[in-house]
């Protein structure tokens, strides 16, 4: 494929973007004439499974790039692979998240970089490497925060105040990057249930759907719609768009 023909398309670079919400949002933007590069850790099988579903759609729009993203250069080398395979860049989400309970009775400096790394460090790390290669083409970053960035959810300190932090990196890179690129952000509201059963009890989960106005739980299918909406917009920067069924509403 020639380089012209590479750059038909808009493209986005999705992190954790093999399973859950961040499939989900892969699709969406597929769905939506991009071509995707569905970066994943661990879940490489069903980041393949989903580039060949893809790529039977449509050939050579779906990409697999597997990296840590806490490794030194990480950024920098995700970046240059997606401009190699695609010859552009257009939209970064920044979905790839850890979710760790923390009981703040003793400090555990493992969990604390590891929450503050994945959730904070990442996302400022690609942004930063992604910012010329988007400015080219007017593009967008959209980061995945929570609506507990404002109101903490009792056991998780620490990663409450990771989503706190990019909230705020989220405004002040809107404000860096401008006029040249956009940087927003989705909060979910109860979405998706950690696979870990032990995360939340059952009584956990009634408790937050109980407390939602509209009394149901999410649906990855609604973060993606959000996403999308911002990637769209051209006229939206710095904002933190919660989607939660009205959760942000009752505390």
């Amino acid at each position: 494929m020639n380089l012209a023909n590479k750059q038909d398309a808009k493209v986005a670079l999705v992190t954790g973007g093999a399973r859950r919400i961040g499939a989900a949002i892969v699709r969406k933007l597929h769905d939506n004439d991009y071509k995707v590069v569905i970066h994943c850790r661990y879940a490489l099988n069903d980041a393949h499974v989903l580039a060949v579903k893809l790529n039977q759609i449509r050939p050579d729009s779906a990409f697999v790039l597997r990296r840590e993203l806490t490794e030194n250069l990480a950024a920098d080398e995700m970046i240059t692979t997606v401009m190699d395979w695609a010859g552009r860049l257009d939209l970064l989400v920044n979905n790839a998240s850890v979710f760790i309970r923390t009981d703040c009775t003793t400090f555990a400096n493992e969990e604390w970089q590891r929450l503050f790394d994945t959730n904070v460090k990442a996302p400022f790390l690609l942004s930063m490497a992604a910012r010329s290669s988007l400015k080219k083409h007017n593009g967008a970053i959209i980061n995945l925060t929570d609506i507990h960035a404002e109101k903490p959810l009792k056991g998780y300190s620490v990663y409450c105040q990771t989503k706190a932090a990019l909230e705020m990196q989220t405004k002040t890179l809107a404000r860096e990057f401008s006029p040249e690129v956009r940087v927003n952000a989705v909060a979910p509201g109860a979405t998706i249930w950690p696979e870990d059963l032990n995360t939340l009890t059952d009584a956990e989960r009634q408790k937050i759907i109980a407390r939602t106005p509209l009394k149901q739980h999410g649906n990855p299918e609604y973060i993606a719609q959000a996403v999308l909406a911002l990637a769209e917009n051209a006229f939206i920067t710095g904002q933190i768009l919660k989607v939660d069924g009205g959760r942000s509403l009752t505390g």
